[in-house]
């Protein structure tokens, strides 16, 4: 699989899609998609991939698939947005929640849908999002001085 295009990602009634290429064929690209659930693994459709098993040749295409998809198969519907503070910094998604006057982020690498965000939390966003930001930027650091 190649990397989650977290910038083209929608929510949707509670789903965050996030379309990926699939692969190629003839030098076209096939999309398909991978969803996060608000309410994470109480929904059959969470970190799902495809499950409408249908492939798109674009990403805004793959997404209408995938719309179409939960409009007639989901489990849950949301009328709140709890993936609206969501930002894209170095290919990794960083969704920020607040809570009872506290911050606090998910954050997904450009590959997998696993959670590898450290448990802590902050009095703001912009708090938060400058430790993330600042975690990445020496993360990436360190790589290049190897």
């Amino acid at each position: 699989m190649s990397r989650l295009i977290y910038e083209n990602s929608v929510s949707y009634k509670g789903y965050l899609i996030i379309p990926f290429v699939f692969g190629k064929a003839d030098q076209y690209e096939i999309y398909s998609y991978k969803l996060l659930s608000e309410i994470g693994r109480k929904s059959h459709l969470h970190k799902s991939e495809n499950p409408a098993q249908i492939y798109g040749n674009s990403t805004s295409n793959i997404v209408e698939i995938a719309k179409e998809h939960l409009d007639n198969n989901a489990d849950f519907v949301s009328e709140r947005d709890i993936f609206q503070s969501r930002y894209v910094y170095r290919r990794n998604l960083i969704i920020l929640f607040h809570e009872n006057g506290r911050y606090f982020y998910d954050h997904y690498p450009p590959e997998l849908l696993n959670n590898i965000a450290a448990p802590k939390l902050f009095k703001s966003e912009y708090e938060c999002l400058k430790w993330v930001k600042q975690g990445l930027d020496g993360q990436y650091l360190g790589q290049r001085a190897v």
